[in-house]
């Protein structure tokens, strides 16, 4: 079972859209955050292949020659050269292999033990994004309070008397506290008339206006209506801490959020509303990682967590050579009652490899031209 790590989906481009830097600093922030995503990867695979009574000979961080190693029991333990991806080598895995112990071996497990390793993989990178989402909410997510900042000319706030150092308190009588449920009750009512509780030195008012209807492009690059009043958030921040309940409820829910995020993220892609130059390689991750590890603990383990989820989704694509390949060659033998033929399944992979190795491509150009700022 293996874990590619060179091919990513950057959503983070809404967020940070500077062109891409080479710094070593980056670089070490790469190997380390990948670092850790192969491992629970691999990690997920190797405690369930275990737990299924299946041999490992094998588990490695990195692909090509060998570092270091060291064997305990029938597994040796390896760091590799090529710090971009890991597997782990089960007894069985190819039905041809000669094997002695045949209940160690992969290809004798049932279909439903086999299915359980391969998502044993995928199912840990989104395990490790809950965990670290659920210590992130435990902590206290800083967020943007509803302090106006600037008021624009000629629009809505603008002309209804709204100032720099005003305090939104509440809409239509229901009090909001923090500036992204400020906006998205603006953005989803285009044009519609909205009671605004604002507060101004020490006083209390209301205010009546109207979201102006504007047509913008969202992170897809389509066309919405949206409603905009002319107001940008102060650097004012609350410190959002949760109990542990929610906290886990919530990090349930983030990690599903950005994961249908992420899959739509790549349906898009295929369509060709989002560009070809959204997917990107490790000189990505490495920038996006060195970006976010300057910005503090917080965004360092946010980013983690989406790329962890980014990296469960890409494995799980249908792409033989992928987790998913694996998986839908389980599911073909599941439904048919027989596994596909030897030289069927070769075949698929050989497809897959090209295709992989094209993407990977593609993403390396799509780096080196970002690294020479021509995107």
């Amino acid at each position: 079972m293996t874990l590619t790590s060179l091919v990513a989906i950057n959503i983070l481009d809404v967020i940070d859209p500077r062109p891409l830097l080479s710094r070593l600093d980056y670089l070490l922030w790469a190997v380390l955050v990948l670092g850790a995503l192969i491992f629970v990867h691999e990690l997920g695979h190797f405690l369930v292949a275990k737990r299924a009574g299946v041999g490992v000979l094998k588990f490695s961080l990195g692909f090509g020659p060998k570092l270091f190693g060291i064997t305990r029991g029938e597994t040796e333990y390896l760091i590799s050269a090529i710090p971009l991806g890991g597997y782990v080598k089960m007894v069985g895995e190819d039905p041809q292999d000669e094997i002695a112990d045949r209940e160690k071996s992969f290809s004798e497990k049932s279909v439903g033990w086999r299915s359980l390793i391969i998502l044993a993989g995928p199912g840990s990178n989104l395990l490790l994004a809950i965990v670290i989402f659920w210590i992130v909410f435990m902590v206290g997510v800083p967020t943007l309070a509803t302090k106006v900042g600037e008021v624009m000319q000629d629009f809505p706030a603008h002309e209804a008397g709204v100032l720099t150092g005003d305090r939104i308190k509440a809409i239509d009588g229901k009090p909001i506290e923090k500036w992204e449920e400020l906006a998205a009750q603006i953005h989803n009512n285009p044009g519609r008339a909205m009671r605004f509780t604002i507060e101004r030195a020490g006083d209390q008012f209301d205010l009546v206006v109207a979201p102006k209807i504007t047509s913008q492009k969202n992170m897809f690059g389509e066309e919405q209506e949206i409603g905009l009043l002319g107001i940008a958030p102060a650097e004012e921040f609350l410190s959002e801490r949760t109990n542990p309940v929610t906290a886990l409820v919530r990090a349930v829910y983030k990690t599903y959020d950005l994961s249908r995020l992420i899959l739509l993220t790549f349906v898009k892609l295929i369509q060709g509303v989002v560009p070809a130059k959204n997917l990107g390689g490790p000189l990505m991750v490495a920038q996006l990682a060195g970006q976010q590890a300057r910005q503090g603990v917080l965004p360092l383990l946010f980013f983690t967590a989406l790329l962890s989820i980014n990296l469960a989704i890409l494995n799980l694509l249908p792409i033989p050579i992928l987790d998913g390949g694996h998986l839908f060659f389980s599911l073909i033998e599941a439904v048919r009652g027989k596994p596909v033929s030897l030289k069927k399944r070769e075949m698929a992979q050989q497809v897959g490899m090209a295709l992989l190795v094209a993407m990977m491509i593609f993403a390396f150009y799509n780096d080196i031209f970002r690294l020479l700022g021509q995107q």
